[in-house]
């Protein structure tokens, strides 16, 4: 819509915004947003509109349709064939109508509008036995509309079949504006009931007249999703209207509401996996396994699943659900069913009976639409050919010759998906970004077509054509059935304006790619993305539109971070993809033209709590908190910052300066001036300031040192104890706790030095002390030059110190992973980075692995609290859960982010959004946890949180351990510090 007239845009905006009463929005940013959706297409929208209800949706489109200007209805945005993105008005359901209108157990149905979430749904239905049956992978963020459009399946689609088997009515409204109400049966003139006159007159002269071909030229296999159903129109079909518009995109009207219907859900399951020499042996078997009645045959291989815990011996996996009325019965079944499967080949098997296991190996799967986009050598992988379906007895054919056509056009994939169905998941290494690699996915995709229709199969079979398939419907149907496809839609909407390009005279499948726009050669950036070659576009271009990190809800044992800010939201620029899609644009420079100054990708930064949460949770690994970092750094270069980035991104000098004067700075803090401090430090008006320590860590160790020479083990070993800012001036009696605990399990705790090592003549001088950092406020503010130099410093100084293998102990897990992660990719070209990254250990990590035989203090408690994000997301809890474990501490911490996440809840402007960060997950699991449970929170962010918001402070696991046992007789006091070196 580019060639439309500045005025003519103006008029669209003041018309829309007079008759809709939700958002109408033609603001970059918001259309930025919405022009992709996890496919490999990109359209540019002129507006986004969040109708309120169906009268919006009507409104909406009598204005656009005045304007001639295109509709596109959008869900989750989680379409893989391009459906999703428009270059008119996108009608965003996700906003408002999202309502369950009414669920009724008796009838098992439910009435819903398009912008519910399936997970939902589930959960609500899940109170009476009952579920919505089609469940694809974006359960937990996918809408019912969307699903509806696409007529989506899942992995329990061989018991409970698609969307289409699930839909009762359909209420829709025409690009005309004619109502229709689409159910099953006739009214009595023989057509379609639920039709105004023009449409029923149409349908029913459409079908009479093409009754042979609609009969004869549909395949019969039960993943068949092209095309328009139009044999569900025939008598005998039961003049099915309803079914018939499912799958059908958005191209024939905009769905306002939905009846559907619910299934049982058996009483317990219990999950087989099955092992086979390959896939192709998976393949094979798949339908044989059918008469048994399983809930989900899901095949993976040993490229995808890589070395997942749990599974049987074998090179691929077909994952059986079987289902029962009682745990017993469950596993009666599923043992049949692995003794059938053995007579027919398997080379081991498993049965997964408990549900926090048979959550994890789901997880896999799940996440396979994400972590395919990535194949073992790091290399990008595509969708396109998401979804092929054959008849399930010519799987393991199709599959074979499928393998083939990969190798004879030069291309890699890593194929998955629903084995009992017959329909296959892949993403492809095709080369998007340059004309004969574009060209080569246009030859392959054609012969791929004439591949799925020798083997008698669907060009979709789960995520409709859209842009991605449409082309080569007439290689499936012939042109004669797709005739009757484009006269189907010139009936239902002649001024083609819904989703015009979709599934009937489609745009070719070659054309609208997102990465056209994208500079052809690496921005220059500071951070080394080492995963991504060095180049920004490609990490900005890991993020596919899964949106994952749209999951609002959290399940039974869930412990996933990402994304706090859109839990705390709900607004998409708020989210990992949100964010993701903007940077994409601003490197495109159509929608966001300012580049690195742009203010729309800055204020959807500005609520990143830099978490790290998507840099392990997102299935492609999207690191925001990185991104977050550059863009920072790039947009205030050379310009003033915001105030909070001079207090608090550089508060490691502040609190070095400040620790002479800590008792009065503390006094000064309970005092009114301090309101006019936070005011100048731009920090939020509603947060105290935390204490400083009177006696820092660094001061308390040189002290005890000198004046009790504190004994250590002859024969531990030696380990550097790091002294990071948070625990030196805030909280030093982590450190002190952390050193009691290593000494008693037998290491040799000691600080490195404060200065460089100095040798000759100059060794003899004094020098002042001067506090290593590990970098974390420099990054997190963007302030990266700075960052740099003060991890040159930390690198000179720990580098002959690790030179030999000494592990690094670092007490705070944001510097943990500051030090792991982040330390080598600003400076990648330092081997000596890389070193220090792979000694770092967290606290429990270090006792694990140099003290295995050491015992800790039992205490037998249960515990509450949370795992600290970026320790989730960059170090893993194993050795925190197995310490806790050992010394009796009973229960599990909660996923999430505390919400303060170092500078960000103190920054002015933060403090609602940080606190609902907090209520998500961290505040709950505290406040419901019985009296006696021991709150545990290793980062200083996580207690001050809950100092500050909770009748129950946390303690580090140091503390805990420490405290039990007993007194430390070598603790010393006071003193000042004697500024050198420990090692």
């Amino acid at each position: 819509m580019a060639d439309r007239t500045e005025t003519e845009k103006r008029n669209l905006a003041e018309e829309l915004a007079a008759a809709v009463r939700g958002e109408v929005s033609f603001a970059a940013a918001d259309r930025a947003l919405m022009t992709m959706d996890a496919s490999n297409y990109r359209r540019v929208p002129m507006a986004v509109v969040a109708p309120r209800d169906a009268e919006d949706v009507a409104a909406a489109l009598r204005v656009c349709r005045e304007h001639a200007v295109p509709v596109v209805p959008r869900g989750g945005g989680t379409s893989i064939a391009g459906q999703a993105t428009g270059v008119g008005v996108v009608l965003d359901f996700t906003r408002h109508l999202n309502r369950i209108v009414s669920l009724d157990p008796a009838a098992r149905t439910a009435v819903v509008q398009p912008g519910v979430i399936l997970d939902d749904l589930r959960t609500a239905a899940g109170a009476h036995r009952l579920t919505f049956g089609p469940d694809p992978s974006t359960h937990s963020r996918c809408t019912l509309g969307g699903m509806i459009g696409n007529n989506s399946c899942g992995s329990h689609s061989v018991a409970w079949g698609t969307t289409a088997d699930s839909v009762r009515e359909l209420e829709l409204l025409t690009y005309g504006g004619e109502q229709v109400r689409a159910g099953r049966g006739t009214d009595p003139t023989g057509a379609p009931t639920g039709l105004p006159p023009r449409l029923r007159d149409g349908v029913k002269a459409l079908v009479d007249a093409e009754l042979a071909l609609l009969r004869t030229g549909y395949p019969d296999l039960p993943r068949r999703i092209s095309g328009y159903a139009l044999d569900a129109l025939l008598p005998e079909a039961g003049t099915d209207l309803a079914r018939a518009l499912t799958g059908s995109e958005g191209t024939l009207g905009v769905l306002t509401e939905a009846t559907v219907r619910l299934v049982e859900t058996p009483a317990a399951r219990v999950l087989a996996v099955l092992g086979y020499p390959d896939e192709s042996a998976a393949a094979e078997a798949a339908h044989t396994l059918l008469p048994h009645r399983p809930m989900t045959v899901e095949g993976m291989a040993a490229d995808l699943v890589g070395s997942a815990a749990g599974l049987p011996r074998g090179g691929a996996w077909l994952f059986v659900e079987m289902g029962g009325a009682s745990p017993g019965e469950a596993a009666a079944r599923a043992e049949a069913l692995c003794r059938a499967a053995a007579a027919d080949g398997t080379t081991d098997h498993a049965l997964v009976t408990d549900p926090a296991g048979q959550r994890a190996l789901w997880r896999i799967r799940e996440d396979a639409s994400g972590t395919a986009t990535r194949l073992s050598d790091g290399s990008e992988a595509w969708p396109g050919w998401e979804d092929c379906a054959v008849p399930p007895a010519r799987l393991g054919p199709y599959l074979r010759d499928f393998r083939a056509l990969l190798a004879q056009h030069g291309l890699r994939g890593t194929p998955y998906g629903h084995f009992g169905d017959g329909c296959i998941h892949i993403r492809i290494d095709f080369d998007l970004l340059t004309a004969p690699g574009i060209r080569r996915f246009r030859e392959f995709s054609y012969d791929l077509g004439e591949l799925v229709v020798a083997h008698g199969g669907s060009l979709s079979g789960e995520h409709g054509d859209g842009q991605a398939r449409a082309e080569l419907l007439p290689k499936m149907y012939g042109p004669e059935l797709v005739g009757v496809f484009e006269r189907f839609k010139s009936l239902w909407d002649p001024a083609a304006g819904l989703n015009p390009g979709m599934l009937v005279r489609p745009a070719r499948l070659d054309e609208n790619l997102r990465f056209a726009p994208l500079p052809k050669r690496p921005v220059p950036v500071e951070f080394g993305y080492p995963h991504d070659g060095g180049d920004f576009s490609a990490a900005v271009r890991r993020c596919v539109g899964v949106a994952k990190c749209r999951n609002t809800t959290t399940g039974p044992g869930s412990t996933d971070v990402m994304c706090p800010s859109y839990r705390a939201t709900g607004e998409e620029q708020h989210s990992t993809r949100g964010r993701a899609r903007l940077l994409h644009e601003m490197l495109s420079g159509e929608v966001i033209t300012d580049g690195w100054q742009s203010p729309e990708v800055r204020d959807a930064l500005d609520l990143c709590l830099s978490c790290k949460g998507c840099r392990s949770d997102c299935p492609v690994g999207v690191d925001m908190a990185t991104y977050k970092a550059e863009f920072l750094h790039h947009h205030y270069e050379g310009r003033l910052r915001p105030a909070a980035h001079y207090s608090m991104g550089r508060l490691p000098q502040w609190l070095h300066a400040a620790a002479p004067l800590a008792p009065a700075l503390n006094a000064l803090a309970r005092t009114p001036l301090a309101a006019l401090g936070k005011r100048l430090g731009g920090i939020a008006p509603e947060r105290p300031i935390p204490a400083l320590a009177t006696e820092t860590f660094t001061h308390w160790w040189w002290h005890r040192r000198r004046t009790t020479g504190a004994p250590h083990p002859a024969t531990g070993r030696t380990v550097v104890l790091w002294p990071d800012t948070f625990t030196n001036h805030l909280s030093p009696e982590v450190g002190r706790s952390a050193v009691r605990v290593l000494e008693a399990a037998g290491l040799r705790p000691l600080l490195p030095p404060t200065a460089p090592p100095r040798t000759g003549p100059a060794a003899l001088l004094p020098r002042r002390h001067r506090p290593l950092c590990c970098g974390l406020t420099y990054v997190s503010t963007g302030q990266l030059d700075q960052a740099r130099a003060v991890m040159r410093r930390t690198v000179d100084v720990l580098g002959p110190l690790l030179r030999d293998g000494r592990p690094l102990v670092v007490l705070e897990p944001s510097c943990a992973a500051a030090l792991r992660t982040d330390l080598p990719e600003l400076l990648p070209d330092d081997p000596r980075a890389a070193r220090l990254a792979t000694s770092v250990r967290t606290f429990a990590q270090a006792l694990e692995e140099l003290a295995p035989d050491w015992q800790p203090p039992r205490l037998d408690r249960p515990v509450a609290g949370q795992t600290h994000c970026h320790q989730h997301a960059v170090l893993g809890d194993a050795a925190d859960r197995r310490l806790r474990e050992r010394a009796g501490l009973t229960g599990s911490l909660t996923g999430g982010c505390c919400g303060l996440a170092g500078n960000f809840g103190f920054e002015r402007g933060h403090y609602e959004v940080s606190v609902a960060c907090a209520e998500d997950q961290l505040l709950p699991a505290v406040r419901e946890a019985p009296e006696g449970t021991e709150v545990l929170a290793d980062g200083f962010s996580c207690r001050t949180q809950l100092e500050q918001l909770s009748a129950r402070p946390g303690r580090h696991l140091a503390e805990v351990l420490a405290e039990a046992l007993g007194e430390d007789d070598s603790a010393g006091a006071g003193g000042p510090p004697s500024g050198r070196g420990g090692l």
